[in-house]
């Protein structure tokens, strides 16, 4: 196991799960990055994966500023123009 999260929390993880600490640190390295990505990162994200389920922009700007407002940061809400310039500059 690398130090590149906390031994202790990856023991904790480790015992609070059964899991073997190799296990436990992947578990803790992907809770971290899901609550590291920012706003923009998923909003890019999330996009592209609802053009790849065929749906219209239209439908999807909707969609992105109330998932935005539901997901774990608090992005204060952005209108349909401010997702699209995330997502097309």
């Amino acid at each position: 196991m690398d130090d590149t999260y906390p031994r202790d929390l990856v023991r904790h993880v480790a015992a609070s799960t059964g899991l073997d600490e190799a296990t436990a640190a992947r578990v803790v390295a992907d809770v971290v990055a899901y609550f590291g990505q920012t706003v923009e990162e998923f909003v890019r994200q999330r996009h592209g994966e609802l053009k790849d389920m065929n749906k219209r922009n239209d439908d999807i700007w909707p969609r992105l500023a109330a998932e935005v407002s539901d997901h774990r940061f608090r992005a204060g809400g952005l209108t349909e123009r401010q997702l699209r310039r995330i997502v097309y500059g």
